[in-house]
């Protein structure tokens, strides 16, 4: 049971996520509030994006997040696989977030800074390159009005895209299998080598991650405990849909997800799901604004003893289809007989499945995106070392 607390939507000026201009803080608070602008793709939406802004919001007060367009993207670094709208939605819905941009320039500029009144703007360690291989960050790297944080190991929206590609129920463990091994180049691996930001790591799981991403507040007196569970594989915008209905169904919802384990997942959803193992689903909901508590390895039937112990008042689920018990049983039979089972319509028919058959239908452009991805970075990666080697050589000669 990891606890989330309560994560409203920032209510600064307008509701949190709209575009607030530059003139939404006064002066007197403009001096006090240090406003930090970070900007990307955000395609895929994983925990790496939402530790990446985590970490942008820690060294600050104010967080601004510029999104691209589907076409900048595909100018600079392929097809998204997500819209420019879904897209939107999905930073909104990321809790450390309190402002968005849409459409922000793919290369970020001081005017860009200085028009949304940043102080300075963050990114990870790795390189973002234009369509000719410039660093997009170029400009306010010279200025000085760049900050770096650490890039989340183990997880890309190259990787993911690879996993899907894959189809093999041996992602989580094995990537020595011949199957992965043959399919490296869907992963962002290229025949001469792969790049240290884009090739295949394993997620590995540390009690200080999820406390990071975890606010640990406990219910509070008036609170409306709401139970939901389910894989939340990919978290995705049909997934935002929903909680953000759920927690709409109360004035101060407290809102806890169980997330059911790997195989649990896979006896009920089949083929290689889930795509993304236990631990990597706990962080990407706990990024959730609309998430107060998470229980890892939930038991798929909502139990009495589940529902007292959390004092549960109402339970939730979606439109989609619930798969009985390994014994054929109702899993909500318990919450039904009570009388607190409530379904919910997200207007959203999105599925992890759906997303999966985007990939596959797009298959070879994704492949393209991936490699193409790769041969920028390896190419930078070399002119770096190049330079440094060029360094290393005028250093020995002025020393003789």
């Amino acid at each position: 049971m990891i606890k989330n607390g309560h994560h409203p939507m920032n209510t600064t000026g307008k509701d949190a996520g709209t575009n607030v201009g530059a003139t939404a803080c006064s002066p007197e608070k403009r001096r006090r509030t240090i406003r930090v602008w970070c900007d990307g793709c955000y395609d895929m939406v994983h925990y790496g994006h939402s530790n990446q802004l985590r970490q942008a919001k820690a060294m600050g007060d104010y967080l601004i997040v510029g999104v691209h367009t589907d076409g900048e993207i595909s100018q600079h670094k392929g097809p998204p696989v997500f819209t420019q709208d879904e897209r939107y939605k999905m930073v909104r819905a990321i809790k450390w977030v309190d402002e968005i941009v849409e459409g922000a320039p793919y290369v970020t500029t001081l005017e860009t800074l200085d028009k949304y009144t940043s102080d300075f703007c963050v990114h990870g360690d790795d390189i973002t390159l234009t369509v000719d291989g410039k660093d997009t960050y170029e400009e306010v790297k010279r200025s000085g009005r760049y900050r770096e944080c650490k890039r989340t190991q183990g997880v890309s929206t190259t990787d993911l895209v690879g996993r899907m590609l894959l189809m093999t129920k041996t992602h989580h463990s094995n990537i020595g299998h011949s199957d992965y091994q043959q399919h490296t180049d869907n992963f962002g691996k290229g025949p001469k080598g792969h790049s240290p930001w884009t090739g295949v790591s394993q997620f590995l799981q540390t009690s200080q991650k999820i406390i990071q991403f975890a606010s640990g507040q406990e219910p509070q007196p008036g609170d409306t405990i709401i139970y939901v569970a389910g894989a939340f594989d990919l978290f995705h915008i049909g997934h935002v849909d929903f909680l953000e209905a759920v927690s709409r169904l109360s004035d101060k919802p407290y809102v806890i997800v169980g997330l059911h384990f790997d195989q649990e997942v896979n006896r009920y959803k089949g083929k290689n799901y889930p795509i993304m193992n236990v631990h990597e689903r706990t962080l990407s909901v706990l990024a959730c604004r609309y998430v107060s508590e998470v229980v890892i390895g939930a038991p798929y039937a909502v139990t009495r003893e589940l529902l007292d112990h959390f004092k549960v008042d109402l339970v939730c689920h979606g439109k989609t289809e619930v798969h009985p018990d390994k014994d054929g049983s109702d899993p909500y039979a318990e919450p039904r007989k009570k009388g607190i089972l409530h379904t919910v319509d997200s207007m959203n028919s999105l599925t992890t499945d759906s997303i999966v058959q985007r990939i596959i239908k797009n298959r070879l452009l994704f492949e393209a995106r991936n490699q193409k991805k790769e041969a920028k970075e390896m190419a930078v990666i070399q002119a770096m070392k190049r330079r440094e080697e060029e360094k290393g050589k005028e250093r020995a000669q002025a020393v003789l």
